[in-house]
C-alpha cells in the first residue's frame, strides 16, 4: 500500500512539472521568439520554419514532426519516457495554439533573445529533469551515434548548423544570429535546471596530513569524509586518500583548508550530476 502511494505521488509530481515545463516552453515560443522571427534548434526550429512557410499552426507542426520520435523513444529508451514525451509535447502544442493570437511582450530583439532563451531553457530543463523530452533531435542523435563516428553533441550541433543556416535564408541573417544566441542561453539554462544551482562536486585529496585536513573539513564545512587506501605506483608507498562531496560554492573554502595544512597536497575535483543516499546532507557547524 505504501509503495502504491509513493508511486502515485511520484507520478503526480512528474505530471505536474512536465505540464508546467511544457507550458513554459510554449510561452517562450509564442510570446517571445516566434513573433519576432527567432527560433530554437532541433525539431522545434524546423517546425518554426515550416509553420512560417506553410501557414500551419506551430503546435500542429511540432506534434506531427515528433510522431516518429515517440515510437523510436518507446523502442530505444522505454515506455515511460515515450509517454512522458508524448504528454509534454501535447501540452506544449496546445499552449502554443492558445497563445498564438497574443502579441509578443516586446519587440526589442536583445530582450526577446535573452529572456526568451532563459524561459525556453527553464521549460525544457524541467521536462528533461522529470523524465521526458520536448524535441526528438536528441533521440535521433543517440541512434546515429551508434552508426557514425561522431558524438551525440557533434551530431546535434551539425543538425542545428543546418537549421540556423536555413533560418538565415528564411528570416534573414540578423534574426538567425540572434536565434543562435537564444539557443546557447537556453542550453545553459537547461544545464542549470537539470543540475541545480547547488551543483555537487567530488574531491579527492592526497596529502601527508590527511587526518588534519579531514577533521577540518568536518568541522568547518560540515561535510562527511571517507578515507580510502591508495598506493603510489612509483614509490610503492601506501597513501591515505580523502574522498568527499561538496557543493560548487564550497570549492574555494575546501582549497583554502587544504592549503592551510599542506600547500603541496594533491587535489582533484570533478563534477557530479546527482547525489543520493549516504550522509551528504550538511551537518550543523557550531
Amino acid at each position: 500500500m505504501r509503495h502504491k502511494r509513493l508511486k502515485r505521488t511520484v507520478l503526480l509530481k512528474r505530471a505536474f512539472f512536465v505540464t508546467f515545463g511544457a507550458i513554459i516552453m510554449g510561452v517562450a515560443l509564442e510570446l517571445f521568439l516566434v513573433p519576432n522571427d527567432l527560433l530554437d534548434g532541433g525539431i522545434v526550429g524546423i517546425s518554426i520554419i515550416l509553420s512560417y512557410l506553410s501557414g500551419l499552426k506551430l503546435g500542429l507542426v511540432i506534434f506531427i514532426l515528433n510522431i516518429p520520435f515517440f515510437y523510436i523513444g518507446y523502442k530505444q529508451i522505454g515506455k515511460t519516457f515515450a509517454l512522458t514525451t508524448l504528454y509534454g509535447i501535447t501540452i506544449m502544442s496546445i499552449t502554443t495554439a492558445l497563445l498564438h493570437p497574443i502579441h509578443s511582450f516586446t519587440e526589442d530583439l536583445l530582450l526577446v533573445t535573452v529572456f526568451g532563451g532563459i524561459i525556453l531553457g527553464f521549460g525544457v530543463g524541467l521536462v528533461i529533469r522529470f523524465g521526458g523530452s520536448l524535441d526528438g533531435t536528441e533521440i535521433l542523435a543517440i541512434l546515429l551515434n551508434k552508426k557514425l563516428p561522431f558524438s551525440v553533441g557533434e551530431i546535434i550541433m551539425f543538425f542545428n548548423l543546418i537549421i540556423f543556416g536555413s533560418a538565415g535564408f528564411v528570416f534573414g541573417w540578423n534574426r538567425a544570429m540572434y536565434s543562435v544566441i537564444a539557443y546557447f542561453i537556453a542550453a545553459k539554462t537547461i544545464d542549470v535546471v537539470i543540475q541545480g544551482l547547488d551543483e555537487s562536486k567530488a574531491a579527492w585529496i592526497i596529502s601527508d596530513y590527511v587526518d588534519d585536513i579531514g577533521e577540518a573539513i568536518l568541522a568547518r564545512l560540515g561535510r562527511g569524509v571517507t578515507y580510502l587506501k591508495g598506493e603510489g605506483a612509483f614509490t610503492g608507498d601506501e597513501k591515505k586518500v580523502i574522498y568527499c562531496i561538496i557543493t560548487r560554492l564550497e570549492e574555494a573554502k575546501l582549497k583554502s583548508i587544504i592549503e592551510e595544512f599542506d600547500e603541496n597536497a594533491f587535489l582533484a575535483v570533478g563534477n557530479i550530476s546527482e547525489v543520493r543516499g549516504g550522509r551528504f546532507k550538511k551537518k550543523d557547524i557550531h
